[in-house]
C-alpha cells in the first residue's frame, strides 16, 4: 500500500472516530436535542454521516442499486431524518457499519480510478477520500459545538 493511500485512509478514519468520540457521552434525549434552524442535532450528524458513507461508496464506487445499499444512501435532507425508536448507540452502529462496508470496497479500487458521479462527473478514488475527509471534518466539529452548548452551560 504506497504512503499516500495509508495517509487517505488513517485520516478518513481518524474522522469517523471523531464524529463518533464527540457525541458518545451524550444521552439519547440529548442526541436528539435540535439547538439550530435546521434538522443538525448530534444523532442527526451521525445518521447523515452514514448515508453518505453508502452513498459515496456503495452507491457511486460500486455502482450498487438501491436494492443493495445497506441503508439509506444520499445526502439529502432525508439523511438526517432518525426514527424515534432508534437510539444514539444503534446510530453510530450503523455507522460504523457503513464505514467497515466503504473500508471494505475502497481496498478494491486504485487512487486513480474515477468513477461516474450523477452530479460532479467523473471522479477518482482520491476524490472520494479526500472529499469524505472534508465532509467527516466538517460534520464533527458541527458536532462538538453541539454537544458542547449541551454539556457545558455558558457562565456570565
Amino acid at each position: 500500500m504506497s504512503v499516500e493511500r495509508e495517509s487517505l485512509e488513517r485520516f478518513l478514519d481518524i474522522q469517523r472516530d471523531a464524529l463518533v468520540d464527540a457525541v458518545s457521552g451524550l444521552t439519547d434525549e440529548q442526541a436528539r436535542a435540535k439547538l439550530v434552524s435546521s434538522l443538525t442535532t448530534p444523532i442527526a450528524l451521525v445518521k447523515h454521516a452514514a448515508a453518505a458513507e453508502r452513498s459515496w461508496f456503495q452507491r457511486t464506487i460500486s455502482g450498487w442499486g438501491p436494492e443493495q445499499f445497506t441503508g439509506y444512501a444520499r445526502g439529502d435532507d432525508a439523511s438526517f431524518e432518525v426514527p424515534t425508536d432508534q437510539t444514539l448507540a444503534q446510530v453510530i452502529d450503523e455507522f460504523r457499519q457503513a464505514s467497515t462496508v466503504s473500508r471494505e470496497l475502497a481496498a478494491t479500487h486504485d487512487l486513480d480510478e474515477t468513477f461516474p458521479h450523477w452530479r460532479l462527473g467523473d471522479v477518482s478514488m482520491r476524490f472520494i477520500y479526500l472529499h469524505m475527509i472534508r465532509e467527516l471534518a466538517r460534520h464533527a466539529g458541527h458536532a462538538d459545538i453541539l454537544v458542547e452548548q449541551l454539556t457545558r452551560p455558558i457562565e456570565p
